[in-house]
């Protein structure tokens, strides 16, 4: 008589998804990852294919390259629809898969706070898409203003606004201040890039709030001298194709680059379970979903707890590889037969942002780095996470490239066949 293999289907390839599928690697188990793309993306790094600094296929590699060596993990590229957790069914664009255990690692999206309607003029950052649209965008800014006779289009053009001061709004910001200052200072005749206007709008009272207040007044000033105009205590109110208006007052720009917030994907109302104001699932102490035992929500997709402080487990690769780590060995063992030992606790390795040149700030419990040491530790700390040895090589290179040329070498400009000018 055969011996059923229990099927476990894992929707998402980023960092929770891949980490579940690793730990059951040893598992007697037939382990299927759906993902609606054929790649995993090192999100951290979004922001320097956004600015040109590295190309998208240094931080992004297929899902089938990094699993071939795992015989019991197929890869399916296909699109979710929704899931019938009575039945135990995945329902997808090609139909039905069934499961015994479901593990949902399906991230978060851009929240505009109840103005879908922005997002067309603010693109956010979460996926190589949006990093080469964005791309796109700042470098054909600069080019239509060297074509542009009036100096008003001029200023609007060249003038850039990040909505959101955390880590993806501060570093987008020294980023593009760093493109307009030095890399493509000397690059056009009728413009001086170095005018460019890069403004950093954070509804909250300071930068950075995961750290602590002398390092966000660190980031506050060192962005200052960078040239960015740094805006906080103030909110978005509208958002056209004409630039922002915040409060009382309109500032005029083509680029305006969305950091604010995000959504969880629908996970919550796939499974039709309670959710947070930001749409994750609230889940059990062992990440799976109230009611549903063998189906587990992980990473941005579901609100978890912090036991040691009771605050929320932030949505960064660190928190979401842990619950990655934890839900795979969890399913491993009940596939065993043995217990699925303790709840899920989270530890918190630290917090890492870079301002730009020769500038980071690093909070690793009550060791703290700022600056050139803190730019250096945040650089090895990247690297050190990437896949493979050949990225790792190439990034640094690109780095080291970069930092002794103040040259950036991804600067074409390109665009899908039906997408406008």
């Amino acid at each position: 008589m055969s011996v059923k293999i229990p099927r476990v289907i894992v929707v998402g390839a980023g960092f929770g998804g891949l980490e579940t599928v690793r730990a059951l690697r040893h598992a007697a188990a037939d382990v299927t990852v759906v993902d609606r793309q054929n790649h995993h993306c090192f999100q951290p790094l979004l922001y320097q294919v956004a600015t040109a600094a590295l190309s998208p296929a240094e931080i992004a590699w297929p899902i089938r390259h990094i699993l071939r060596a795992q015989k019991n993990a197929t890869v399916l590229m296909e699109e979710v629809l929704g899931v019938d957790p009575a039945r135990k069914v995945l329902i997808t664009n090609f139909g039905e898969m069934p499961f015994d255990y479901l593990v949902l690692a399906t991230g978060a999206m851009h929240s505009y706070f109840g103005h879908d309607d922005w997002a067309p003029f603010a693109p956010g950052l979460k996926r190589i898409d949006d990093a080469t649209r964005i791309r796109r965008q700042i470098l054909i800014a600069f080019e239509k203003a060297e074509i542009a006779q009036d100096p008003e289009v001029q200023r609007r053009l060249l003038t850039f606004v990040i909505v959101g001061g955390g880590a993806t709004g501060v570093e987008m910001a020294g980023a593009i201040a760093e493109i307009a200052r030095q890399t493509l200072a000397m690059d056009f005749r009728r413009i001086d890039p170095r005018n460019a206007r890069i403004v950093l709008v954070e509804a909250g009272s300071r930068l950075l709030p995961a750290f602590p207040p002398e390092q966000s007044d660190y980031v506050r000033v060192t962005l200052s001298k960078a040239g960015v105009t740094v805006m906080t205590d103030t909110m978005v109110t509208t958002c056209d194709a004409g630039g922002v208006e915040l409060g009382p007052q309109r500032l005029q720009a083509a680029t305006v680059i969305w950091a604010a917030g995000v959504m969880a994907s629908p996970a919550a109302k796939w499974l039709g379970a309670e959710a947070d104001r930001a749409g994750r699932t609230r889940v059990n102490a062992d990440l799976s979903v109230p009611g549903h035992p063998d189906i587990f929500v992980i990473g941005d997709a579901a609100a978890v707890t912090n036991n040691n402080t009771g605050r929320p487990v932030p949505g960064i690769a660190p928190a979401a590889k842990q619950m990655g780590q934890y839900v795979g060995a969890v399913i491993a063992a009940r596939i065993a037969g043995r217990d699925t030992g303790k709840p899920f606790r989270y530890r918190h390795l630290g917090d890492l942002a870079t301002i730009g040149r020769r500038a980071a700030v690093v909070q690793l419990g009550r060791f703290r780095l700022r600056g050139y040491f803190g730019w250096w530790f945040w650089g090895i700390a990247h690297v050190y996470f990437l896949i493979g040895t050949r990225n790792r090589f190439i990034v640094a290179f690109s780095w080291l490239w970069s930092y002794l040329t103040f040259q950036r070498g991804a600067r074409l400009i390109t665009r899908a066949p039906d997408e406008p000018t």
